[in-house]
């Protein structure tokens, strides 16, 4: 069995860490440079929207396979306050903090796939996935 890779996120420091051990862990599974790259970014906008709006939270790495192929999963996690109008947040343009929002639509083009739950008052849980094509 496989042992997930976890990353607190609290701050900028961290941004950076979860981004190289994503990195890191693409480029074991087989993912060029240019993927493992989109996938270093797509972790970054979602580590700094944990900072941006929970403070805190975690994101959790892990090799996936199917009979198939093989990918990574990237699962971004905290218990702030939530996301008020998902299907707002996940239109271009639209930030509640003066962005360009393109962060989360961003991260979703990015990926191969891509869920989003979210509580207000309990927080939100992101789960992103590239497999190897």
């Amino acid at each position: 069995m496989l042992q997930d890779i976890v990353v607190t996120i609290r701050s900028d420091a961290d941004i950076v860490l979860a981004r190289q051990q994503g990195r890191a862990l693409a480029t074991t599974i087989g993912f060029t440079p240019t993927d493992a790259t989109l996938i270093a970014t797509a972790m970054s906008e979602l580590a700094r929207n944990i900072v941006a709006y929970a403070r805190q939270g975690e994101m959790i790495m892990r090799r996936v396979e199917t009979p198939y192929t093989k990918g990574i999963m990237i699962i971004a996690r905290d218990s702030g306050p939530g996301i008020r109008g998902i299907q707002d947040a996940l239109r271009d343009g639209y930030s509640t903090s003066g962005g360009l929002g393109l962060g989360l639509p961003g991260v979703k083009r990015l990926m191969d796939e891509f869920s989003i739950e979210s509580e207000l008052g309990r927080g939100t849980t992101i789960t992103i996935k590239m497999w190897l094509k």
